[in-house]
């Protein structure tokens, strides 16, 4: 069939609907949701992908994922040819090391088809409350190989022609503490793929396959072509920069290594991770697909956001993990904590990044969201739960901004799970939850401030899987703007007994303990004794910064 030209508007309206469709997966994806993981802290995304695993559209959801979601479907159409595919399938996995990223995150796809044969394929990525392994909500911080962390699925046929495939999903649903909650998120999962076919269907009955086929290739032609041009505006040349992990979780006194030297020539960009350190005993190792969504979210960060959002992005980029290091593990070793490397990963880019654009980024994120993931017995009805907490710190100041308080940044974009959902769910209870004082970095403009929050065991004991970061190094500043206050936790026995918490660390609360977080700030941008005293008045009204600080660091003494 002769493809006709390609209209300018019209590449432009298929643009912004291939976008909505892939919002309306994700919307229906979350309102769908059984967890509080998914419906509240919406952890969880969806893209359309062609036959070759190309990013067509995706959800405004979650960086982590979205980098890594091709990966999936490039190996699901791998394992199941699409000459071989029939309506109504779908597909599954999550092994790290076979196109997954960490077990929680489970890929389910569905083919989509026009003119009697498959000509895309509609993804979903799902954060699941627990998918087994020994401590609940299968994150462990001191695992030491992946099979401690929960159940590993190769990918795997869930429906076939429509229908679910009850051997498999009696085997999932075995191997989980929460099988009805599992299931109904898988089936959230089912759901969106559904809906992204069906209207991915519509749109090319209405316009015609070819038409609209055509004009996904042009799209991710001009999206490479604006990357290229971005890219060729950046002065050539290899920028660096070091960045650490406080520790493995198991090796608690040994810092990692995250190191890249970032290379722009002409339209493209190298990112070489030589000089990271090994692999790691615990569960902070990054399988490539991980690291690779790290790069592609930088990528993405400094270039025009008008550019459609989509894999020819990422043509114009290379990238070197050498071989055995922590952004490029060798099986089994674990990796269920990754999402904290990750994030380092993407300080350390943008650190190297700085240099490359003097005046563009803004000064270091927290670098951590705070991940708790609680679990035991309800004492009332005597079935096991699992709850989470996902806490973010403080944005890095920008040029000519203050950072924003408590916001995931970069890789991440989940919410909080909302304390009134915690305390009516959950043997918990929110003591406290507020802005932390003085934790954002000074500067002419301020780093956003951190998070405290305090987690009581009301009525039975509870196991927590804490994964914090930055207890040991600080979120940096810019051009004289200060370091952000490192992160930091404590329990509060029933009896009155303090025990310090290094920022990973299985932990078990009894009734009437309390974890006491403190969750990391922004960098400060530029001298804080340039800041507007008018603004660091206001800061101290807010309480966001303390009369000491005022005066001691921004030279303003406020008179009552």
């Amino acid at each position: 069939m002769a493809v006709p030209c390609i209209d300018p508007i019209l590449l432009e309206v298929l643009r912004n609907r291939l976008d909505t469709i892939a919002d309306e997966m994700e919307l229906t994806l979350l309102k769908s949701s059984v967890s509080l993981i998914v419906k509240e802290a919406l952890d969880a995304s969806a893209a359309l992908f062609t036959l070759e695993g190309v990013t067509i559209a995706q959800a405004a959801s979650i960086p982590i994922h979205l980098g890594a979601l091709q990966f999936a479907a490039q190996r699901l159409l791998r394992a199941f040819a699409p000459s071989t595919m029939r309506e109504g399938d779908a597909f599954i996995l999550n092994d790290p090391y076979d196109g997954g990223t960490h077990l929680p995150d489970i890929t389910l796809a569905s083919p989509v088809f026009a003119d009697g044969r498959v000509v895309a394929i509609a993804c979903t990525m799902c954060h699941h409350q627990d998918v087994g392994e020994r401590t609940p909500g299968s994150v462990p911080t001191d695992a030491t190989e992946l099979y401690q962390e929960g159940i590993v699925i190769p990918p795997t046929p869930l429906f076939c022609a429509g229908a679910v495939n009850e051997t498999v999903l009696r085997l999932l649903r075995k191997n989980v503490r929460l099988p009805d909650i599992f299931t109904g998120d898988l089936m959230a999962q089912v759901a969106a793929c559904r809906l992204g076919g069906a209207r991915l269907r519509d749109l090319l009955t209405h316009y015609g396959t070819a038409t609209v086929l055509a004009c996904i290739d042009e799209l991710l032609t001009r999206a490479e072509v604006l990357t290229r041009h971005q890219l060729a505006s950046i002065p050539d040349g290899t920028y660096t920069f070091t960045d650490y992990l406080d520790d493995d979780g198991v090796e608690l006194d040994r810092p990692v290594t995250i190191a890249v030297a970032i290379t722009v020539r002409g339209s493209s960009m190298t990112f070489d991770f030589t000089g990271t350190s090994p692999q790691v005993r615990g569960p902070f190792n990054s399988v490539p697909v991980s690291t690779f969504s790290a790069v592609y979210y930088a990528v993405r960060a400094i270039c025009d956001p008008s550019i459609p959002n989509n894999g020819g992005c990422f043509r114009p980029v290379d990238i070197i993990l050498p071989e055995g290091s922590v952004v490029n593990p060798r099986p089994p070793a674990p990796v269920s904590c990754r999402t904290a490397t990750i994030k380092r990963i993407a300080d350390t880019i943008m650190g190297a990044l700085v240099k490359a654009l003097p005046g563009r980024l803004p000064a270091a994120n927290s670098g951590t969201v705070l991940v708790l993931a609680f679990g035991g017995r309800d004492p009332e009805t005597g079935k096991p739960f699992v709850a989470s907490e996902l806490a973010a710190g403080g944005m890095g100041a920008r040029p000519g901004k203050d950072g924003i308080d408590v916001i995931e940044t970069d890789v991440t974009n989940c919410m909080n799970i909302p304390v009134e959902t915690v305390e009516m769910f959950f043997p918990l209870r929110i003591v406290r939850a507020r802005l932390w004082q003085d934790s954002g970095g000074a500067g002419k403009f301020r780093g956003g401030l951190g998070l405290e929050k305090v987690f009581e065991a009301t009525n039975a004991d509870v196991m927590v899987s804490h994964r914090s970061e930055r207890f040991t190094s600080s979120p940096w500043g810019l051009h004289g703007g200060r370091a952000a206050g490192r992160a930091r936790a404590f329990i509060v026995r029933q009896d009155g007994r303090r025990e310090d918490v290094p920022s990973k660390r299985m932990i078990v609360l009894h009734p009437g303990d309390q974890l006491w977080e403190y969750v990391a700030g922004g960098g400060g941008y530029g001298s804080p004794l340039e800041r507007d005293p008018d603004l660091v008045r206001e800061d101290v009204l807010d309480g966001k910064v303390s009369a000491d600080v005022a005066r001691d660091v921004y030279g303003v003494v406020l008179v009552s």
